[in-house]
């Protein structure tokens, strides 16, 4: 885990502790529970954590993660009040789920600071992870050599079939990677690992332990993703079983439309319009 994402698991414990610092004689406290996408986890706790201390004593949030995929079955299942969900519905959801657009996120291609490759084109991505190309000596810009380690992420995950239709022109990813259930742990992995290649959503690939590539000449960054050049963006959504009501609809509102919710999304995040 890197030092950012330990500073995220502290805000998350503080943000617990003070939810649940509520006197016994106080009113009863709404629980949100939430679990989904890792991608968009970030973002979800720290607006939970600015909700909670604008109305003390009054809500408090129990999240985890697990998937994109997870979310939505959770959502649906009634296992959770919410969903974090980082792609766009489909007809084959379960039937009467709401999604709520909360914010857009960019993904992209990480390799190790050994290995700062500063651009791949659409053909040498295809290359790499198909695994048509499999030695970094056949990559233009390489700065290592040897075995090319392909770090993907498992179903649960929304993201590859995004990668595949957004930056590999609808092509599958090579069975030779290895795939792991959250984007914390790809982070880690291309973070240990000089010949390692991976994808992550922004927040994980903005890591300083991590690289992110360039593809076709636009810097994966948040400039990029909210000029429109850059094209691995994504919907991150909270999911609903029906229409959100009550404490939860309450939260997803004020995401949507309190002042507060916007500078959070704003800082490594693309607000809704």
């Amino acid at each position: 885990m890197s030092l950012r994402s330990r500073r995220f698991a502290a805000v998350l414990v503080s943000g617990a502790l003070l939810a649940g610092a509520v006197p016994a004689a106080a009113s009863a406290v709404s629980t949100i529970t939430i679990s989904g996408a890792t991608g968009s986890a970030p973002l979800v706790a720290l607006l939970a954590k600015k909700y909670v201390k604008l109305k003390p004593g009054k809500v408090r949030f129990k999240l985890a993660q697990g998937g994109g995929e997870v979310g939505v079955q959770d959502a649906a299942a009634g296992r959770v009040t919410i969903g974090n969900a980082s792609r766009d519905p489909r007809p084959s959801d379960p039937a009467g789920l709401v999604f709520y657009p909360i914010a857009k996120d960019f993904f992209c291609f990480d390799t190790n600071p050994a290995n700062p490759l500063p651009n791949l084109t659409q053909a040498q991505a295809i290359a790499i992870w198909t695994g048509a190309v499999r030695d970094w000596s056949d990559v233009p810009g390489s700065s290592v050599s040897g075995p090319i380690d392909l770090i993907g992420r498992t179903s649960a995950s929304s993201l590859p079939p995004l990668v595949q239709s957004l930056l590999l022109g609808g092509k599958s990813i090579s069975s030779l990677a290895s795939l792991k259930p959250s984007d914390g742990l790809v982070e880690q992995a291309v973070s240990t690992d000089k010949n390692a290649i991976g994808f992550n959503s922004g927040w994980y690939a903005s890591q300083k332990n991590v690289h992110a590539v360039a593809y076709e000449g636009v810097a994966c960054n948040l400039q990029g993703a909210k000029s429109g050049q850059y094209p691995g963006v994504r919907n991150y959504y909270e999911v609903t079983r029906g229409n959100a009501t009550g404490a939860a609809g309450a939260f997803i509102k004020w995401i949507q439309k309190s002042p507060a919710a916007r500078p959070i999304v704003a800082s490594h995040w693309i607000p809704l319009g």
